[in-house]
């Protein structure tokens, strides 16, 4: 009788801790724009399909218009506004090798780190989050790509994952991209003499 009762109380404790776990797991209460102030080093990668304009609205297919890989470097200012430097390639072309091309202007003639990206972003308080990213336009034309991301926040604010939800073109037609990057909060680097 007393292994038998000790046995209940084992399998009852095992299942609070597993329920206790879970709940845990999904209380994330607690983070704010200011959690992810700072710079953050970001590895892009993903594809850009090829939109089917027969359709209604339009689906993607299958044709995979551009391959992505890239980095970037991102700075959350605490209160709902960031700038961006990112080196991506499409299609193993560098940023200046694309069609359309960049204006040079926003193009690091030392890093060849693309320039001149800024948009805002807005964490919840369960540690999700949306970010808006505008490009400068290409050369001649009056509007940039405009990228929509979501956003889990993770390691206590030295982690983000994302995916890119939504991809506006210069030209204003929108692509369906499948495109996720994860980015770590740069410590600040002190030199030694």
């Amino acid at each position: 009788m007393k292994v038998q009762i000790i046995k209940s109380m084992l399998v009852a404790s095992m299942a609070l801790l597993a329920f206790g776990g879970t709940t845990r797991a999904q209380d994330n209460d607690g983070c704010s724009n200011a959690t992810i102030s700072g710079d953050y080093a970001f590895r892009i990668s993903g594809e850009i399909f090829v939109p089917d304009t027969s359709t209604t609205p339009p689906t993607p297919t299958t044709a995979v218009l551009a391959y992505r890989d890239g980095v970037a470097m991102t700075h959350f200012n605490g209160k709902g506004k960031l700038t961006q430097v990112d080196f991506v390639m499409a299609n193993g072309e560098t940023p200046s090798q694309q069609t359309p091309p960049p204006d040079p202007k926003n193009i690091d003639p030392k890093t060849g780190f693309s320039t001149g990206e800024w948009g805002t972003y807005e964490v919840y308080s369960d540690c999700t989050g949306t970010a808006t990213i505008n490009f400068p336009p290409p050369l001649g034309m009056d509007s940039g790509n405009v990228i929509s991301l979501m956003f889990v926040i993770a390691n206590n604010g030295h982690t983000l994952h994302t995916i890119v939800s939504s991809l506006t073109l210069f030209n204003g037609h929108k692509v369906f991209p499948n495109i996720h990057s994860d980015a770590e909060r740069l410590e600040r680097i002190v030199d030694h003499p």
